[in-house]
């Protein structure tokens, strides 16, 4: 694969794409602390909501009584699950092509909570945040607590309540080739059981909103509702059938929205705002504490698989058998059991007898928020491939090239040529000499471990885009978009694109950060920076050409005659004669922009290789992980990780490196990171800092990365994704299973290293 399908995307000399240090657009106002977050809008005269929330972990609202409540010094309004005003908003929703609250449950406010800590019953708004509080207190309810799961293998069990949705039907299966077949040409079998735990995703910055209603001055009669603290972007499908506006009376002011992984669901105190300020007639504030915002990224699963393999390590057959926790439901079931079904990882292996199954059940352990890796079944293959290299004494590393397929097929002989870049810069650079389990020790008197993974690099972006280039009368370059920035870079890969090919200097091209704009990059992360960047390319050229029309009267030449560098159009023949682009826009007498030069183009990159379920590889990555173990403590410490990937064009150096960082990040909480739940009563006890530990850059060694650029990827200059797959809390998990001999499951903490060791 390649970006043949684009314009120029067989470019070989670059001059801005791929810089390192490319300062971004607002880098300088989020590094001083000048950013603002929705939720940081303070209005005059602002009123603040909050919700009442379930203390159970499953719970319905027989009886509740408000009148103590309202009665309060303080209290504006109270919104009950019945208010009509709430029961109209329901009939909006439901009637409403887009579903406006994706991963939410029913009614804006319901009277039924499938999780605790969920809102439910009633919305407070009152003077101050601590009144409110008050008067949620003052709030009598009757429940009726419902029976509730938060441990998937619960759901099985003959009895067990149904959450929702039965499992029998949630059940998914595939097969390819004769997986009998396939054992029986095996010289070994092994099987072995592996948990995939659950993990939050926790945004740094808690979700809220404040809403206020004006007449737009420029609009016309009516009322325009203003809001921060939801996204311009996938945020106005909501509002706008929730509250019956267009787009020209929908003002979403949110440039700063904290980073989100894969994090798609929009909460309820995004929403209600608007409603609770025109009850109120005024500004009204709704945000989340922390532990409201502690929702399930990862699923718990848990999954069992049979191997069978040759004496030289090539696997023969694998059957495939996993439990997931899709968490909290929707009115309908999700998919997910289906793609993960078909999706296995062990496709990018030779190995064409498979058979997977997959049970889905609905828990009340959280909202799931819709993932961090993906596919998340990815480290069953990890495991297998390391244990197949223990039983045979072979280098991982072996056993992965041994049985990885060519570009094309499965049955392609071939091994991407990235992946053999990745996997022999990575041994270098990690000194890497593996060694069986439990077989070395450190000077220190520690165990040493290793692990090893790949994976693809994939893009999953393949929506359409629409974007806009302008070069205006000050010599500058314009991208407008509407943002959000979310923790990813992806407009400033669009910026050094637009100067790639626009031949103008980095510094001259502008990001215009502007709600109204059109054009976003949001589409993941790496992947909506490969697929934006394709259709900003375009837009480029196009607007490249429109300069070149214009300039060439002023120098008597045709437009092929002429180029352009340093945001100047020059002459082929003679590179003296140049001007600044702004140069032809001045000439004609404007002094603002009538005459901007402006292309637009709408489209999308061709259609991504994601698609192929790993049977189709292009651009691949690997991870290496380095763990000592101390056997008196049981603590670990993960004292290197090395990350090669081929993204198939690095656009932005910095947010390569980012992403790679940020995976391991998220790998590394493998070993800390847990959900607890009191069983009986389903209640999360798990929801702070102290309890819940994710890691922190206390706690990691170095973190090396590395680039290989095989332009194997379709979209922008052969660009694809990068750290999706990466993401794996199981990885170091694997590395210390290295080091002591004996498989944990997560997280690794050391009580149960003590315990593996038999210390405890």
């Amino acid at each position: 694969m390649a970006d043949i399908e684009g314009s120029n995307g067989q470019r070989t000399e670059f001059k801005a794409v791929g810089r390192a240090n490319v300062p971004g657009r607002l880098s300088y106002t989020i590094a001083t602390g000048g950013a603002k977050f929705g939720t940081d809008a303070v209005l005059p005269n602002m009123l603040h909501a909050k919700f009442l929330r379930s203390p159970h972990g499953r719970a319905k609202i027989k009886n509740m009584d408000i009148s103590q409540a309202k009665a309060l010094e303080g209290v504006v309004d109270i919104v009950t699950w019945n208010d009509p005003d709430i029961q109209s908003m329901n009939a909006a929703m439901a009637n409403a092509e887009v579903k406006p609250m994706a991963g939410l449950q029913g009614s804006m406010v319901p009277n039924e909570a499938e999780t605790e800590d969920e809102e439910i019953g009633a919305v407070v708004v009152a003077v101050t945040p601590e009144i409110c509080d008050e008067a949620l207190k003052l709030i009598k309810v009757e429940w009726e607590v419902l029976p509730s799961l938060v441990d998937a293998l619960d759901a099985l069990k003959p009895g067990a309540p149904i959450i929702r949705h039965d499992p029998k039907k949630l059940a998914s299966n595939y097969t390819q080739g004769d997986v009998e077949a396939g054992f029986r040409e095996s010289d070994d079998i092994l099987e072995f059981d592996w948990v995939h735990s659950r993990t939050a995703s926790h945004p740094p910055n808690p979700n809220g909103s404040v809403a206020w209603w004006a007449q737009d001055p420029w609009g016309v009669e009516g009322p325009t509702l203003h809001i921060e603290g939801i996204s311009p972007t996938w945020g106005a499908f909501s509002l706008r059938p929730m509250y019956n506006v267009n787009f020209d009376k929908l003002h979403r002011g949110t440039l700063f929205q904290g980073g989100k992984y894969c994090d798609w669901i929009i909460r309820r105190s995004q929403l209600i705002t608007p409603l609770l300020a025109r009850r109120a007639g005024r500004p009204v504030r709704c945000v989340n504490e922390r532990q409201n915002d502690y929702y399930p990224a990862n699923p718990q699963r848990y999954s069992h698989a049979k191997i069978g393999f040759k004496k030289d390590g090539t696997i023969t057959a694998v059957e495939e058998s996993t439990i997931a926790d899709q968490g909290s439901p929707d009115e309908a079931p999700s998919m997910w059991g289906g793609f993960e079904a078909r999706f296995s990882p062990f496709n990018t292996t030779r190995c064409i007898h498979q058979k997977s199954s997959f049970q889905s059940v609905y828990t009340n352990s959280g909202r799931n928020t819709l993932s961090q890796t993906s596919p998340f079944n990815w480290d069953a293959m990890t495991v297998a491939e390391q244990l197949v290299a223990e039983r045979l004494g072979m280098d991982v590393t072996d056993v992965a090239l041994k049985n990885i397929h060519g570009p094309s097929s499965q049955t392609d002989p071939g091994i991407p040529p990235g992946l053999l870049q990745c996997i022999e810069k990575g041994k270098k650079a990690m000194n890497w000499k593996w060694h069986p389990a439990a077989t070395k020790k450190l000077p220190d008197g520690r165990m040493h471990g290793l692990a090893f993974r790949y994976a693809m690099s994939p893009r999953h972006a393949f929506q359409p885009y629409t974007a806009t280039v302008t070069i205006r009368g000050d010599n500058k370059v314009y991208v407008p978009l509407k943002g959000p920035w979310c923790g990813v870079y992806s407009a400033e890969a669009n910026a050094l694109v637009v100067a790639e090919e626009l031949g103008a200097m980095v510094e001259d091209v502008i990001l215009e950060y502007d709600e109204k704009a059109i054009f976003t990059p949001v589409g993941g992360g790496s992947d909506g920076s490969t697929a934006s960047t394709w259709v900003m390319k375009e837009a480029a050229l196009a607007c490249k050409k429109l300069l070149l029309d214009l300039a060439a009267p002023k120098f008597k030449a045709k437009p092929e005659d002429l180029d352009t560098k340093d945001t100047t159009v020059y002459l082929k023949s003679d590179p003296s004669k140049s001007f600044p682009f702004g140069k032809f826009i001045a000439d004609e007498g404007f002094g603002d922009h009538d005459l901007d030069i402006t292309a637009t183009f709408f489209g999308r990159p061709p259609a991504t290789t994601w698609n192929q379920a790993g049977k189709v590889l292009d651009v691949m990555n690997t991870s290496f992980c380095e763990v000592a173990v101390d056997p008196e403590t049981g603590g670990v410490e993960v004292t290197k990780f090395v990350v090669v990937c081929d993204p198939g064009k690095v656009l932005r150096m910095t947010s390569f490196e980012g992403q790679l960082h940020q995976a391991m990040f998220f790998s590394q909480g493998g070993l800390s990171e847990e959900f607890i739940y009191d069983k009986a009563t389903g209640v999360k006890l798990s929801t702070n800092m102290i309890e819940y530990k994710k890691p922190t850059i206390l706690d990691f060694g170095p973190i090396e990365t590395y680039a290989v650029e095989t332009r194997s990827g379709n979209a922008c200059y052969g660009a694809s994704g990068i750290s999706h797959c990466m993401a794996a809390p199981y990885f170091p998990v694997c590395a210390v299973a290295n080091a002591i001999g004996k498989w944990i499951v997560p997280p690794v903490t050391p009580d149960k290293v003590l315990k593996a060791l038999g210390m405890a």
